[in-house]
């Protein structure tokens, strides 16, 4: 039986990859003022993130030691840390391609189509994986569940 607080704790985890994610939507905040909104859930996020030195990395390394390795934590939040953590580092990966193909070709217009793309795919991927969690459902994410099972 998974609680409500499991329920509640790992859906919010899901913000972690969102604040990551929130950069990628630049020219849909241009083109849809109102999607704005959407960076609220996760300034709390960033704010700790970006006054921690090395901050992302202690964020890794915490969910990842403390919650994902915890056996004495339900398998539930475990799986869910993890996901969560394998989406934040598919992001990272993009954003060091994305910072690559910038400096050797410059500027394209199909950088920025890209980005887009990750930012509907990442909002799309967290807002169900956020309702599977309050359902009390694990979210199949393909690849990422397999993985995440794989890792617990």
């Amino acid at each position: 039986m998974i609680t409500l607080w499991e329920k509640l704790i790992s859906s919010l985890l899901y913000i972690i990859p969102w604040a990551d994610a929130i950069k990628y939507g630049s020219e849909i905040y241009y083109n849809f003022p109102i999607t704005k909104l959407l960076i609220f859930p996760a300034l709390p996020i960033i704010f700790i993130q970006d006054s921690l030195p090395f901050g992302n990395l202690l964020f890794f390394l915490i969910l990842f030691l403390g919650v994902a390795r915890n056996y004495k934590l339900p398998y539930f939040l475990r799986f869910n840390t993890m996901q969560t953590l394998l989406i934040n580092l598919i992001l990272i990966i993009f954003n060091y391609l994305n910072i690559l193909l910038n400096q050797l070709f410059g500027a394209l217009k199909i950088f920025v189509t890209i980005e887009s793309i990750i930012f509907i795919a990442t909002l799309t991927t967290i807002i169900f994986a956020f309702t599977q969690c309050l359902r009390g459902v694990e979210p199949d994410l393909p690849g990422i569940s397999n993985s995440a099972k794989m890792q617990i």
